[in-house]
């Protein structure tokens, strides 16, 4: 026992240390992480191109056009690519186009070799768009009336090059309700959001893959999709480019004026986040201070409640009780910040650290496949390991 008591004690600063880094953080963020704001003059609305890469989007793709084409406060062309759809897609833009002038069909040329098939898709479009501003929307968004607006409004305001807004995510299955929280927790516990916007550094770089915003000049000088074609992870990667360019990039919160609900099965939670997952946290370089920072903060403070109520706390130092509570409710306040200010699910929150341990299982599991040179598919083609 001479030697468990000094270890517990250990152990327990560790934990208090590591969870107390994204509680800090994230009460920081969240009061910077701001809505994207109304514009300032609607007399005179901005001409924008929505941007639409779809892929056997025919369950979603005339939803999707009817809630652009509701857009307030813009004037815009909605120009959706086709990307060798099989299930009808492009006839149902096609019907589209013909009720509503403002709806263009492009169709996708063959994906070349080395190019991500998104990356290929979006760089077509914005050789396709009209507008000098460019709003890049996954298919699987919801937006309200005046979400293009007020994002190009939030694009003027912060003065950055490259703008991403991070919709309210919407679940149903399981690994949904217990891991797309996490998309916030992550990027709010981990990223300095004040520093991000005064360090341009790619490393500081943070972005949404389903809502874009950028003008055309930027997006040539930076190389726009070109510049990340082999990437699967557009959210970090483009704005990466961008500040490799010189450009600022600056993200708000989209969840009053857009939502997504990214998968509907659990199984595919896994493989979308898996495919993802080598390009950020699951990288070589990163995946393990970010398994020790979020296991050491967020799961070994339950695992030594557990290990306390199993042994007895008798045995412990005075303090290390205490502190291993203090950890607990460190673990938590973000995510109970979160569920309250994103609507998030407060059950999910209480999962949390079983959130964390399958998250990180899944970073794991996308590294070791990718080591072992392993393929994987998406929407029906293969892609290369990352």
């Amino acid at each position: 026992m001479t030697m468990t008591v000094p270890v517990i004690g250990t152990l327990a600063v560790i934990a208090v240390a590591l969870a107390a880094l994204p509680a800090l953080l994230t009460t920081a963020n969240l009061r910077v992480f701001a809505h994207a704001p109304r514009p300032q003059d609607a007399s005179t609305p901005p001409r924008v191109s929505v941007l639409v890469p779809a892929r056997n989007e025919a369950a979603a793709i005339e939803r999707l056009a009817r809630d652009v084409l509701a857009s307030r406060d813009v004037d815009l062309e909605l120009v959706i690519l086709d990307d060798d759809s099989t299930d009808g897609t492009g006839a149902i833009v096609e019907r589209l186009s013909r009720e509503d002038g403002r709806v263009r069909l492009v169709r996708g040329k063959p994906l070349p070799s080395g190019w991500c098939g998104k990356q290929h898709a979006c760089w077509q479009l914005a050789a396709a768009a009209r507008d000098d501003i460019l709003v890049f929307l996954d298919t699987d968004v919801a937006p309200t009336p005046d979400a293009i607006a007020r994002s190009v409004a939030f694009l003027n305001a912060s003065g950055a090059a490259l703008v991403s807004g991070f919709p309210l995510q919407q679940t149903g299955s399981v690994l949904e309700w217990l891991l797309l929280p996490l998309i916030h927790f992550v990027l709010l516990g981990f990223l300095p959001l004040a520093r991000s916007r005064t360090d341009n550094t790619p490393g500081m770089a943070a972005g949404c893959g389903q809502l874009f915003i950028t003008r055309k000049a930027d997006y040539d000088r930076a190389g726009g999709h070109a510049a990340i074609r082999a990437s699967l992870h557009d959210g970090i990667k483009l704005p990466r480019a961008y500040r490799r360019a010189g450009l600022r990039t600056d993200i708000f919160d989209a969840t009053d004026i857009a939502s997504c609900r990214m998968y509907t099965r659990s199984l595919d939670v896994w493989k979308g986040l898996a495919k993802n997952a080598t390009e950020g946290i699951g990288g070589p370089a990163t995946i393990v201070p970010f398994t020790v920072l979020l296991a050491g903060g967020q799961i070994l403070p339950f695992v030594l409640v557990a290990l306390g109520l199993a042994t007895g706390w008798h045995n412990w130092p005075a303090w290390a009780v205490p502190a291993v509570c203090l950890a607990v409710a460190l673990a938590y306040v973000p995510r109970f910040l979160e569920a309250a200010r994103f609507g998030q699910s407060l059950s999910s929150s209480l999962a949390h650290p079983l959130g964390i341990a399958v998250f990180l299982a899944i970073q794991w599991f996308a590294l070791i496949r990718r080591l072992l040179g392993l393929k994987t598919s998406w929407r029906g083609r293969a892609l290369a390991p990352q």
